[in-house]
This record gives C-alpha cells, sequence and structure tokens, in this order.
C-alpha cells in the first residue's frame, strides 16, 4: 500500500503536480525568447495558441503506463505518465513535432512517427521507455513512412513507406531484435497492414484504390498470396483487425450500406472468407472507430452523431450492443484497451476543453471516467469558452447541410462573422478545440463551421456528392452557408469573412472568385489553388489517389481549369491573408505564391505568411501564436472591429 509523504502538511505528490504545473507556465516550457504581446489582442490570441494537447494514448503491457503525445514543451512529443494519473516524464525532446505512438507489447520499446520539418517525410523511430536506446527506422529522405501496429509479441512492426516507388506506399515489417526490415508486400497504390495475426502467419492489407475507397485483404505472409475480404463496385470504406485466434475479422464497413457500421468476417481453415457480417449499425449516425480487448469478448464503438461523438459497448461472445455513459467531452480519438481488458484509454476533447487522456473502467456496481492528464491553459478561463450549437439549413438544390454555430456570449443580432471551412475534404467539422475560433469570438467574431457535401460522418453519398465536375455543388453550397447565418440573424452582411485550411483554402479561394460580393475579407490557409500545378508539384503518391477526388489532369484538365479559383482570380475584391509552410509537399509554397502574385498585380490587399520550418499546417508554438494572432487581426480589421474588445 502505497504511503503519503507529505512535505510541510502538502502530500508530496500532490505538490509535485503544483510545481510541475507551474513549470508548464513558466518560460520553462514557454519560451522567454517569444516576444511580449504589443497589444492586448496579441495577449489574448497567444493565450489561446498556448493551450495544450494531449492525444495517442497507449498502455504499457502491464496497464500501469501511458505512452502519449503531448505538445507541453512547444512541440508534441512522446510522454509517459502513471495510468493512475501523476506526473508526466518527457522520453523525446526533437525540434519537430512526434505523430503517433505506439506501446510495444512485449513491453521494450515505443514506437513513433516524426516529421522533420513538419512535412510530409514522416520518419519512424523506436525508443526505450526511459528515452533510451533511440533508434532510426526509416531512411531519413524525402520518402514519407507510416507507423503501423505491433505483432502481439512485440517482435514484429508494420510499417508503411514509399522508398521504393514515390507513387505508391508499401507494406513493410521490422524485426525489433535483428534491426531487419522485410519489403511484404508491393502495392500498386497506397496500402498497409492494419493487423498482424497472433501465430505471426498472416496480416490484413489495407490498400486503398482511392480516395474514398479501399479494400481489405488476407495475406498469406509466407506466400505472399492475397484473398480479396471486401469485394465491391463503387466507393467503399473499410477497417479490420484479427480476432485473437485469427478466425474472425472484426471490421468497420460501408458495403452495401450508406452508413459505417460494425460488422464481422468469418474465415475457414483454409482462410476463405465469408460474406460481411453487419452486428451494430445506427441509421443516425456512422461507426466513427472501434477497439477490440485482448481476450476478444468486448468492442468499444464511438459513433459519430453528425461532428458528436457517443460511446457504446458490444458483447462479442452474442449478447449485443449496449450505451456506454456520457463522454466527458464530445470528441474521441485514440482507443485503446488495457491487456487485462479492465480499463479503455482515449483522447477526449471538446470546444471548451482541450484534448486530455482519459481512462474509463467500469465493475459490476459502478463505472468511471478518470483524467489522467492536464493539457495546460495558462490564462484562459475554460469557462469563459463558447460551446457551439449545431445549425441545419438546406443547400441550393435542397440538400441537407449542418455546421456549428459559435456566438459571441451575449451577442445580440446580426454582427461580424467568420465561415471556416474544413480540409480534405473528405474531413469533417467537429465541435473540438480551435484556439482561432475562440480568440475570435473572444474579440466578437461569431465563427460558423460547416459541414458542405463532401464532408466525412454523415454517410457515403453525402462524401462523394463533390467527385469531380460536381465540386461546383460544393462551392456553391458557400453561399448557402452565407444565406443561412443571414437568415439566422447572426450575420451582418456585409462583415462576413470567410477562412480555411488545406481543402478549406481552396474553399476560401474559390468563395472569394465566386461570390466576390459576400466577403469582406478572407484567409487561406495552405489551400489548393491550381489544381494543375497540385498535382504536378505534390507528393506522386497523393497525385495518384486523388484523380477520382478531384478530377484527372491528363483527360480532364478543361474541368480542372474551370473549378480552379486561380482562374478566375482577377474577380478577387476582398483583402487576402495567406499563410503556408515552407516544408509543405501536400500542397506546396506554389500555391500560396501564386496567389500573392495574383493579387499584388492587381492592387488587392494581401498578407503573405511563409513558415520556414512547417509543413502543412502549423505545430510549433511560435508559428500557433503567429499564426492564430495574424488570423484574428485580420479579420479584426477587415471586419470593423474594435481591436480593444468586442464591437
Amino acid at each position: 500500500m502505497r504511503t503519503a509523504v507529505e512535505i510541510q502538511g502538502v502530500p508530496a505528490l500532490d505538490l509535485l503536480r503544483k510545481i510541475f504545473r507551474s513549470l508548464l507556465l513558466s518560460s520553462i516550457f514557454f519560451p522567454s525568447s517569444l516576444p511580449l504581446a504589443a497589444s492586448d489582442l496579441e495577449a489574448t490570441v497567444a493565450r489561446m495558441a498556448r493551450v495544450g494537447a494531449s492525444r495517442s494514448p497507449s498502455f504499457s503491457p502491464d496497464g500501469k503506463t501511458l505512452a502519449f503525445v503531448s505538445n507541453l514543451t512547444g512541440v508534441p512529443q512522446v510522454w509517459t505518465i502513471p495510468a493512475a494519473g501523476g506526473f508526466p516524464t518527457l522520453v523525446t525532446s526533437f525540434d519537430d513535432p512526434v505523430g503517433g505512438v505506439e506501446w510495444s507489447p512485449d513491453g521494450k520499446w515505443i514506437a513513433f512517427s516524426l516529421a522533420p520539418g513538419g512535412g510530409m517525410n514522416t520518419q519512424v523511430y523506436l525508443v526505450r521507455p526511459d528515452g533510451t536506446g533511440l533508434r532510426h527506422l526509416t531512411d531519413g529522405g524525402k520518402e514519407t513512412n507510416r507507423l503501423g501496429t505491433f505483432r502481439r509479441d512485440g517482435r514484429k512492426l508494420a510499417l508503411g513507406s514509399n522508398r521504393r516507388s514515390g507513387a505508391a506506399i508499401d507494406a513493410y515489417l521490422f524485426d525489433p531484435d535483428t534491426g531487419a526490415l522485410e519489403l511484404t508486400i508491393q502495392n500498386p497504390g497506397i496500402g498497409g497492414f492494419d493487423d498482424l495475426s497472433r501465430d505471426g502467419k498472416r496480416a490484413l492489407l489495407n490498400r486503398l484504390r482511392y480516395r474514398g475507397s479501399n479494400d481489405l485483404y488476407l495475406v498469406d505472409l509466407a506466400t505472399k498470396r492475397e484473398t480479396l475480404l471486401t469485394p465491391h463496385e463503387g466507393p467503399g470504406t473499410y477497417t479490420g483487425v484479427f480476432s485473437p485466434g485469427g478466425d474472425v475479422v472484426w471490421i468497420s464497413s460501408n458495403g452495401g450500406r450508406d452508413r459505417l457500421a460494425f460488422g464481422r468476417i468469418t474465415l475457414a481453415t483454409d482462410g476463405i472468407p465469408g460474406p460481411i457480417e453487419i452486428v451494430a449499425a445506427r441509421d443516425d449516425a456512422e461507426l466513427a472507430s472501434f477497439v477490440i480487448d485482448d481476450a476478444g469478448e468486448k468492442a468499444a464503438l464511438v459513433w459519430n452523431v453528425a461532428g458528436r461523438h457517443e460511446l457504446a459497448f458490444m458483447d462479442l461472445l452474442g449478447k449485443g450492443m449496449r450505451a456506454g455513459p456520457k463522454l466527458p467531452g464530445d470528441v474521441v480519438s485514440g482507443l485503446m484497451w488495457s491487456r487485462d481488458g479492465k480499463k479503455l484509454a482515449m483522447s477526449v476533447s471538446g470546444a471548451v476543453a482541450p484534448a486530455n487522456i482519459f481512462t474509463f473502467e467500469e465493475s459490476s456496481s459502478s463505472s468511471s471516467f478518470s483524467k489522467v492528464t492536464d493539457s495546460p491553459h495558462p490564462g484562459v478561463d475554460l469557462a469563459l469558452l463558447v460551446s457551439p450549437e449545431l445549425l441545419t439549413f438546406k443547400a441550393h438544390d435542397g440538400e441537407p447541410l449542418s455546421g456549428w454555430l459559435y456566438r459571441p456570449k451575449g451577442a445580440k443580432g446580426p454582427g461580424p462573422i467568420v465561415l471556416s471551412f474544413h480540409g480534405g475534404p473528405e474531413g469533417q467539422e467537429t465541435p473540438s478545440f480551435r484556439a482561432d475560433y475562440q480568440a475570435l469570438v473572444s474579440r466578437g467574431i461569431a465563427v460558423f463551421a460547416p459541414n458542405v457535401r463532401g464532408s466525412a460522418g454523415f454517410g457515403k453519398r453525402f462524401v462523394n456528392l463533390d467527385n469531380g465536375a460536381l465540386r461546383a455543388n460544393a462551392v456553391k453550397d458557400i453561399a448557402s452557408c452565407v444565406d443561412a447565418v443571414v437568415k439566422a440573424g447572426v450575420a451582418d452582411p456585409k462583415r462576413i469573412g470567410i477562412m480555411g485550411g488545406s481543402y478549406g483554402g481552396y474553399m476560401t479561394m474559390a468563395g472569394l472568385v465566386e461570390y466576390p460580393d459576400l466577403f469582406a475579407a478572407g484567409a487561406d490557409l495552405f489551400g489548393v489553388v491550381n489544381f494543375k500545378t497540385f498535382f504536378k508539384h505534390t507528393e506522386p503518391w497523393m497525385a495518384a489517389i486523388s484523380k477520382i477526388e478531384y478530377g484527372d489532369p491528363d483527360t480532364e484538365g478543361e474541368m480542372l481549369d474551370r473549378l480552379s479559383p486561380l482562374s478566375k482570380v482577377d474577380r478577387v475584391t476582398a483583402p487576402t491573408l495567406v499563410l503556408h509552410g515552407a516544408n509543405d509537399t501536400n500542397v506546396p509554397v506554389i500555391e500560396a505564391e501564386q496567389v500573392v502574385a495574383s493579387l499584388k498585380k492587381r492592387g488587392v490587399p494581401v498578407e503573405y505568411v511563409l513558415f520556414p520550418d512547417e509543413g502543412h499546417g502549423f505545430q510549433k508554438l511560435p508559428n500557433r501564436i503567429r499564426s492564430t494572432t495574424a488570423i484574428v487581426e485580420w479579420f479584426s480589421k477587415w471586419l470593423g472591429v474594435n481591436p480593444a474588445g468586442p464591437s
């Protein structure tokens, strides 16, 4: 039994927590080299941008410790923390951001991915849980690598890499004991292993046909024989894992249906698969994720209901699905069971709550969530943040649309508003914490974040409504969004802004060229503006899988020109802010340069912020502060908001 040691009447563990939290709020983690805010606006925005996040939990084999990724130091790194809560330990200290993390089942290693310069040339490493013995598994060049999963005994780690061909991502197996990296399956396009069977004989290969359609294959690792598990025509989305005995594949599937559901494929002794059997589905929601416990007796399911998540549990021995407890936040990711099946770890966030690691435990008499991490929010009172409301409306052609509306507290009547479009396009706007949204709202500027056609989370039909030439209808949805917020009485028609990142940057520029009279200002964050230059300069594998989504530059060049905002950039009249990362190889910096040059030539007010140490998005603390400040200052200026506070 643990003895409580006290220092001057304060329990030692509590004192350590207080000391650590004070360090998080000090120059140790927020360096003094950062410039002091020159105005109250900058100070407010900087505080929002400093709000931390913790994600990607992974249990140690004994379930006593969790590895996770957090930006406590200003850049996402690997940490460990007791699963019962306590003092976190920094494991890595790179200048570049860490992606995912996976604790090996034998307990020897923590695997993680790292993005040099924030780019897409992701590298994979192993490190001991105490931070020693760092091993670089991939080549360290310009190739794209992906971290996969460990086999149950920890002796194999699945990786994906395009080291063989820039246009394909192949499936590899790494042996931590020998250091051997084996090219296991060559893919014609993009592929990787979803899971490895416990006996080491089989793997589940997830191979992408194109964006919006993939297949699962059962692979015999000795013969490399592939058996298709998910035959289908047209779009279809599948992910899967083996049961402990390897005789069942549990899957997420929308094959033969519109919304993703939970199902299984039973394998005969010779590996011949049976049909997909759906065992849990909802008409009002899509399956967002699932995880099977180590004994193969139960599954945790997360359902996506218009962007908010709900937890459920499935008895895999035949007792059906039951609803779980209310989550401590709106959005969940990174589900993982402890090996004994007693605890479920997850990252939970919400519009008014930064992402933190939680565990859930239940017994015959009770169940509860425990907050494991405490992501810092120095100077930000979470109680003063704004929760959004779901606004539903109809598009120009009657298609049902929805979005999340953030209104300044106490706002009455029409006022300034910014429309914010998510990336993807097959992404989804969810009510998770956004520093830029909360900073804008704190200045009296409302935010409306819609899910227009092409967004994920609403079924297979909806996510494919913007493919190819249909993209013109998604652009028309921009005007429908403006009409919705004006009719709702929250938007002043003369004070509407538009912004977005990646594909959201495309939608921003499309809105500015197609509807120049609707917008007073725009902010394009690393967005596509010219589909032909995008296809020419993006990663070859990205170009290869995007021809159905956007159009084929070899055969549909005229359509791509017509849908590219750059072809009509002379229509832009609104002042435009452009932000981009110099190391972005997804949407290369040439996209930003074309916009900036065109607008400068015509005398349209334009400001260009280029981050030399970022890729597709901004992850380092000084850059998060600078980008968020630039966005809020831009819209405050051009939407007529008093810099001293809400108008």
